[in-house]
This record gives C-alpha cells, sequence and structure tokens, in this order.
C-alpha cells in the first residue's frame, strides 16, 4: 500500500516511522484506527494505533482474525448507540421530574423511617418503567431473591403459577419447589404448570390456553434464556404472551423475570402490559456502580404486597434502611443504559467471532438483541473451561486465578463461573459461566465498558487456540 502520510512518533524511546501501513516495530504491533490529522493544512485520514494485545498475550493470529471479524460491525454499534441514547434520555427524565438532589443520597440507619432519598429513588424507577410503584432495596439481595419474593407475596395456598416459556433459571426451581426445598411454594400449597416452547422457539398457544384455569393466578415469563439454549424474548412477543394470557384469564397476573433485559430496548415489559418486572442491581440497572438490591416495579398492589412479604405485614415500604448505598444506586441507574450499550457490542462481537468458527451460538450474529447474554454451545467441557479461563485472565479482579467448576448452591451439575469484578458476582461485568453438562455451553455477558467486553472475547478465545481446542481460519 502506499502512503499518503509520512510522520515520526515517539513509542517507548524509539522514533517510529508512520505512514498508512502496517508497521511493525520489535516487541510491539502498531495497528490501524481512524483518526484525521492535520499535514500541511490537509486533513488526511490515518490509521495509527498502538496494539496493546500483545501485552495480554494474545497471539496475533487471534488479535488479526478478531480485528477482521469487528470490522464489518460498526453499523450495528451505531444502532445500539441510539438505543442508548433514548434510554439515557428516559432515565434521566425520570430523575428530573422527581426533583433528585443531594439531599437523596444521604444514608439511613436502624427502621429506615423517613428515608426521602429511597423513597424518591423508587419514584424515579417507577417512572422509568412507566408502572405505578416500585421497590427498589438493598435489602433484596439478588435477582432470585426478588422473584422469590414477588412471587410468594402475590401467590396464595391453593393459587397455581404458569410458566409458558418452558423450565425458569435454575435456581427458581427450588424457590418454586420443582426440585424440593424447605420453604419452596410448594410447601405452602401453590401448584405449578409449566408449557415448553415448540421447536422453532415459539409459543405454545395451545397448550398454554389448556393450562390457565381458574387456580392460575400468576403466569411468570423469563425474558432471558437462563442455562437453556433457547431465543431470549423482545418486549414485542412478551406483549403479544401477555395479551394472549389475559384475554384466556383477565383477571390474571403477568409477572416478567427482567434480568440481563433491562435497557436492551427501548421499551420494557411494564409498558406492554405486564403487572410485574423483576431484576437485580448488580445486572443491568445497576451500571456496574450498585454494590447490591433488587427491584420490582409493578401495579400499586402488587408492589404493595411485595414490601409486606419483604419486610413485614403493616410494615411494608416505610422501613428499610439504606445506609450507606443511594450514590451508587442513583449513579449506576443513570450510567445504565451507556454500561448495557458497551456489553450488547461485546455480546454482538462475541456472535460473529464464535459461529464463524463453527460454534453454535444464541442469538446469532445478525439477529436483533434483546438482552445481553451471549451463548455460544462449546460442545467440550475442555471448551468451557478454557473460554471461562480467558474471561478470568482478562479480569480487573483476581486476572491471575484460574477458574475451575464447582457445585454451587441452587444449580443441579457443577458450574464454572468467570468473573473478576469489584461486585461479586456482578453480571453487568465482565463474566461467563456455565453448568458442566452437556452441550457444554458457556454464557457470557456484561463489560463495563465496550473495550473491556473486546479484550475478555479476545482472551477466551486466544485459551482455545493455544490449546489447540480451535483452528483459526484465514479471515477474508
Amino acid at each position: 500500500m502506499d502512503s499518503i502520510a509520512v510522520f515520526d512518533l515517539k513509542v517507548n524511546e524509539q522514533t517510529v516511522n508512520f505512514a498508512l501501513q502496517k508497521t511493525v516495530v520489535p516487541e510491539k504491533r502498531l495497528w490501524y484506527s481512524f483518526v484525521t490529522v492535520c499535514l500541511s493544512g490537509h486533513e488526511k485520514e490515518l490509521e495509527i494505533m498502538l496494539d496493546y494485545t500483545a501485552d495480554f498475550g494474545i497471539d496475533r493470529r487471534v488479535s488479526e482474525y478478531c480485528e477482521g471479524i469487528l470490522a464489518p460491525l460498526r453499523e450495528r454499534f451505531d444502532a445500539i448507540d441510539a438505543v442508548a441514547e433514548q434510554n439515557q434520555a428516559k432515565v434521566l427524565l425520570a430523575m428530573q421530574r422527581n426533583r433528585v438532589d443531594a439531599a437523596c443520597f444521604a444514608g439511613s440507619t436502624g427502621y429506615g423511617y423517613n428515608d426521602a432519598g429511597r423513597d424518591t429513588l423508587e419514584r424515579v424507577y417507577a417512572d422509568a418503567f412507566h408502572t405505578e410503584a416500585a421497590l427498589v432495596r438493598p435489602q433484596l439481595v439478588c435477582g432470585t431473591h426478588a422473584l422469590a419474593v414477588a412471587l410468594s407475596a402475590n401467590l396464595l395456598p391453593g393459587d397455581e403459577l404458569l410458566s409458558p416459556v418452558g423450565k425458569p433459571y435454575d435456581t427458581l426451581e427450588e424457590v418454586i419447589g420443582i426440585r424440593p426445598a424447605a420453604c419452596s411454594l410448594a410447601e405452602y400449597g401453590v401448584g405449578y404448570r409449566q408449557v415448553d416452547l415448540l421447536p422453532d422457539g415459539s409459543f405454545d398457544l395451545d397448550g398454554i390456553r389448556a393450562a390457565i384455569n381458574e387456580r392460575t393466578k400468576l403466569v411468570t415469563i423469563q425474558r432471558s434464556k437462563g442455562y437453556a439454549m433457547r431465543p431470549t424474548l423482545s418486549v414485542e412477543r412478551i406483549g403479544a404472551l401477555i395479551a394472549f394470557c389475559k384475554s384466556c384469564k383477565p383477571d390474571v397476573l403477568c409477572m416478567v423475570d427482567n434480568c440481563y433485559g433491562e435497557f436492551v430496548e427501548p421499551l420494557e415489559p411494564s409498558d406492554v402490559g405486564a403487572d410485574m418486572v423483576v431484576g437485580s442491581l448488580i445486572k443491568n440497572p445497576g451500571g456496574g456502580l450498585a454494590p447490591i438490591g433488587g427491584y420490582i416495579c409493578g401495579t400499586r398492589k402488587c408492589v404493595e404486597r411485595c414490601a409486606y412479604r419483604l419486610s413485614a405485614p403493616g410494615l411494608g415500604q416505610e422501613v428499610g434502611a439504606s445506609l450507606d448505598v443511594k450514590t451508587s444506586l442513583y449513579q449506576g441507574f443513570f450510567m445504565a443504559p451507556v454500561t448495557v450499550a458497551g456489553a450488547l457490542k461485546g455480546a454482538v462481537f462475541a456472535a460473529r467471532l464464535y459461529e464463524s468458527l463453527g460454534f453454535r451460538v444464541l442469538p446469532d450474529g445478525q439477529e436483533s438483541r434483546h438482552d445481553i447474554i451471549q451463548a455460544v454451545e462449546l460442545g467440550s467441557a475442555e471448551r468451557l473451561v478454557a473460554f471461562c479461563e480467558g474471561i478470568q485472565a482478562a479480569a480487573p479482579v483476581d486476572s491471575y486465578v484460574r477458574p475451575v467448576p464447582a457445585p454451587m448452591p441452587g444449580y443441579d451439575a457443577d458450574v464454572i463461573m468467570a468473573a473478576g469484578t469489584f461486585v461479586q458476582g456482578s453480571s453487568i461485568e465482565l463474566s461467563a459461566d456455565g453448568p458442566l453438562r452437556p452441550p457444554y455451553s458457556v454464557y457470557f455477558q456484561g463489560g463495563l465498558t465496550w473495550y473491556h467486553a473486546k479484550l475478555g472475547i479476545m482472551m477466551s478465545l486466544q485459551k482455545l487456540y493455544e490449546k489447540g481446542l480451535v483452528t483459526l481460519p484465514e479471515y477474508k
């Protein structure tokens, strides 16, 4: 390639001559990144970037292959940014309408009476999710806890719970009583029915209609795939399913497990008829800053019952100290749309990369996105472990440790988890996990920045490549 401009730049005390072509420097590699420079009064586009990947032990073939995959994704990334801009405006308006001020960040202790900042935060969530009320508390310790509170608050003995989208996430099996457990819904006399998705991923409407009966009190809809290789549900599809269920029984409650889906689309399930949407603050809505917490947004009646179940009948939302976490909860919610956008770019990149290597991925690299999770069917335990080793090696925390499969509470198989995170278990941060069972699928998600997500994906491929578990074709 002919040079269009030449100039000198100091790199590690060496003077390097730059041009619009690849230049190799001892111990460093120079890669291309579009920047505009002014030379003799004329603007020229040059591609200049010091390649950092060698410092992380990434082989040159891996780097080149990944860059080739990434190049066509710019338009897709622009669309993700456009959604993030809409959601950022939505969150900002919710904070402005509810007059958030510095006093809202003050902590509370003891009973937490008259915690104005806590109450304002709940109004902000209700405003952003377009619901009548919200319960946003650090006392909701995880997504499973928030879901358990929502279910147990709104189901009574003799009622029946229906899942029209197949088996729920592993940790909910014991909450419901699919796997026997103390204090499960089944132990308290709540029934359960399940209608699986059809082989093509569509809803079994005839099966759902037959399953809904006079005892059916609540329909639970899991938006994300969990540990199943099934499509994540779009807000549009969730709305259609809610409408169908309510046409069968108008007074049935519809709850959506919204984990991993917040701010991926311009609308939320609460915009299309959900009576409750439930999630974790150490996933999308916490923006990587929330140190703990969960949320339940929905109708006033449903949320009020959830508050009584979380604290005690008669106390409800009036109690619950927020300690010193409110600044992080507010700021995390404000940052969430942009953080989610970075994680989405990472998921799209991972899908395109691994499908190009012949692996089954869900969703594929062309599909629309409805959550931040990228599933890759790796086909062997060795590949699953190597992938997670790469994610761990790219972490800012505990990068020097090696993840190993182990039993985990709430799961029926050994699970490997890679997550060198600032907040323990935070899956809006760069992380990957999967059960050690066929087809040995890994579930990748997160990245507080797109650049960190990109590096993590490259490191996952590097570990597979150096162990001889994948062959890299020449990228065309």
